[in-house]
């Protein structure tokens, strides 16, 4: 056989039904998808390029279920004041982002997934739980081609706000700020658009989800029963609109009831994949599980210090449990070495078992876990003959990665994202000894600087930089 590219001579870990984990491996690949996978030394290919992967760890590019766009201009920012970052997002989002804000925060977010082996990732056009940038679809356009040039995939989550409607945006024009009203139909028109426009695009790069915020206890408390009523007609409009186009359904911010709610709309099932999931009645568990309902878990967000998701009781129950970053804001990273680490922690200290949650199992919750969360478990998320060659290597021949036995332990428990060395997509190496092929990323740093502070200038955030004065101070508020 020939093949484009061979890697050989690492330690390839498949995520493969038998979880095989071959030492002393090779991966072939052609026409973008892999080839063969097997033992070096059993493989008879012959490649254009052969790549050495000794001493290197070899495994599917790593996936981040729940993650939101625009996250990496504002991280951190006033996040010391209170709900003062929400503030700003809920502003930024709205009224002081142009497509060239969600341009240059795409591929910076894209690089540093790229950088830490996440070769797909969803993004949330916005923040907060319904703090979408859906009033055009040039926002939308602007993220997504700042992702292709990077090289990596994403599932881009488009939707109306949550009722009521109209809502004040802004656009800027000659530095002009101009307000005008968004309705309901303008936003579901934008998401009907981005889907024409960008769905299963560029090899499969980019794909699109449809979004609809959370209804909980509040909203129907809070809200008048006519809004409410709107609300959930509008829950479901999106949801038959995402099963019509064969989309993900998802939703950000489920907690303490909020699940029974969506199983009522209807908005359950297994093209549903609904983050955080914090605290939930036994009854939700079983719902999510019977509905084959797909759970983001977050275990370095927030929300995940507000209440606990149930992961490990709700893979017990048989559900499908992947892990997310949040994004990068306030105060994380695109780095799923760390959010693995985090939800080894987490749930052992909440049982106080260190047996809780096997290495093995959080390394599947962000490969193959992932791939099923998002409908692609055919396509991405291990190394089999037939899928799509997202390939990650990482040399162990570090000093916190050494001695080199137990290979697997080191990958998880050790590694951080600065470790990935290569990084193929669909068959193309994006990220060659740690530098991106496609992008300068020097460029993408400058442009982000510079549209963060435009950015700030807009929305008058200078004072939101300044250390707080209880940055030193006490261990309690």
């Amino acid at each position: 056989m020939r093949a484009d590219t061979l890697l050989t001579g690492g330690c390839v870990v498949t995520m493969d039904p038998d979880r095989q984990v071959i030492d002393n491996g090779a991966v072939a690949v052609a026409d973008g998808r892999i080839l063969a996978v097997g033992a070096a030394d059993s493989l008879d290919i012959q490649a254009e390029r052969v790549i050495d992967t000794t001493g290197h760890i070899v495994f599917p590019g790593l996936i981040d279920v729940h993650a939101h766009a625009g996250h990496g201009l504002v991280k951190s920012i006033g996040m010391h004041e209170g709900d003062r970052w929400e503030e700003i997002c809920g502003e930024v989002y709205t009224q002081a982002s142009p497509p060239g804000f969600w341009y240059a925060e795409a591929r910076l977010a894209a690089l540093e997934r790229l950088r830490f082996g996440v070769t797909t990732g969803v993004s949330l056009l916005g923040g907060g739980d319904t703090i979408m940038r859906t009033d055009d679809p040039a926002y939308a356009a602007a993220h997504c081609r700042g992702v292709v040039e990077v090289g990596t995939r994403s599932v881009v989550a488009v939707g109306p706000t949550r009722a009521p409607h109209p809502l004040t945006y802004a656009d800027w024009q000659d530095g002009t700020r101009n307000t005008y009203p968004v309705s309901f139909e303008r936003q579901m028109q934008t998401l009907q658009d981005v889907v024409a426009d960008w769905h299963d695009t560029h090899e499969g790069r980019i794909r699109i989800a449809a979004l609809y915020p959370v209804l909980r206890d509040e909203h129907e408390r809070d809200m008048s029963p006519e809004d409410y009523q709107t609300a959930c007609g509008q829950a479901k409009v999106v949801r038959a609109y995402a099963r019509e186009k064969g989309l993900i359904f998802t939703q950000d911010g489920h907690w303490r009831g909020s699940i029974r709610r969506a199983e009522k709309l209807g908005l359950l099932g297994p093209d549903s994949l609904l983050s955080h999931c914090i605290d939930l009645h036994e009854d939700e568990i079983a719902l999510l599980a019977d509905t084959r309902t797909k759970v983001a878990h977050n275990p370095s967000a927030n929300a995940s210090i507000a209440g606990r998701c149930p992961a490990t009781e709700l893979m017990d129950a048989g559900a499908c449990v992947a892990l997310g970053s949040d994004a990068t804001a306030p105060d994380r990273s695109a780095d799923m070495f760390r959010h693995m680490q985090q939800a080894m922690h987490y749930h052992r200290r909440h049982f106080q078992d260190a047996s809780v949650l096997p290495i093995g199992k959080v390394l599947e919750m962000c490969t193959i876990g992932g791939a099923r969360a998002l409908g692609l478990e055919d396509r991405i998320g291990s190394l089999e003959p037939g899928k799509l060659a997202d390939i990650v290597t990482m040399d162990l021949r570090r000093p916190h990665l050494c001695p080199p036995n137990m290979p697997l332990h080191r990958l998880v428990c050790f590694a951080n994202g600065n470790d990935v060395t290569n990084v193929m997509v669909g068959g193309e190496m994006v990220l060659e000894q740690r530098r991106s092929t496609r992008v300068e990323e020097a460029d993408v740093l400058s442009d982000a600087v510079r549209q963060t502070g435009v950015m700030i200038d807009r929305i008058g955030g200078a004072a939101d930089l300044e250390l707080p004065s209880d940055f030193w101070g006490h261990q309690r508020p």
